[in-house]
């Protein structure tokens, strides 16, 4: 099993992230800034306090960690986009810190910058409101960051255009820079088979120094 430094334990894609790696025998030491809002009891959970914009904090939540996931983002409203890109640099800083081998990192990225048919960008679609294609940017920004580091084991994965809570099938289809579309034309995820997917990647690693996507 997997020791698991996790940012962003109690937002929206973090808590699922969270149980799903609880409840597949991993052991998590979940990483906030208020650990009384973690109200999780488990055995294999360890709740601290830490700031992942603090190098030095992300250093001392990753020792002796295989893994780092950072479920950081702008998902939970427009107030957590300054953390996108700053985290990143943040992450990769602290990891760099750690002694002997870092332990390998996993982000939660945006579907904005992935394909469509069409050849343009998700970001690209008309009617956005203006602080989602700020997050979306954001998170482009965050994956250009992580395409320049080599040093460091990353892995960004990017949801379905549409992302949201519902049901845990187990099931979803994956892909790299294109958005992947049912025969709707539909791009979808629920957060529950989001976090199915980054739990399968930390046990079966497929996608290191690179973005991949997940739908339904």
């Amino acid at each position: 099993m997997a020791k698991i430094a996790l940012f962003g334990a109690n937002g929206t894609i973090g808590s699922r992230v969270l149980r799903e790696a609880l409840d597949r025998g991993h052991h998590v030491t979940a990483v906030v800034r208020d650990p009384a809002k973690i109200t999780e009891s488990h055995p294999n959970l360890t709740v601290v306090q830490g700031d992942v914009l603090d190098p030095a904090s992300v250093t001392a939540a990753a020792e002796g960690q295989d893994v780092v996931v950072s479920a950081v983002g702008g998902g939970d409203g427009p107030g957590h986009l300054a953390t996108i890109e700053p985290s990143a640099k943040s992450l990769i800083a602290g990891l760099r810190a750690v002694d002997g081998d870092s332990p390998r990192l996993i982000a939660v990225g945006g579907a904005g910058s992935l394909r469509t048919p069409d050849g343009r960008q998700v970001w690209d679609a008309e009617g956005l409101p203006e602080f989602l294609l700020q997050i979306m940017h954001a998170h482009g920004d965050a994956l250009d960051y992580y395409r320049t580091v080599a040093d460091i084991r990353w892995t960004n994965l990017s949801p379905a255009a549409t992302i949201e809570p519902g049901e845990r099938t187990g099931t979803y289809r994956t892909g790299l820079d294109d958005l992947i579309t049912d025969t709707d034309g539909q791009s979808r995820i629920s957060t529950e088979d989001y976090a199915v997917a980054l739990i399968d990647e930390i046990e079966q690693p497929q996608h290191i120094n690179e973005r991949f996507n997940v739908a339904h």
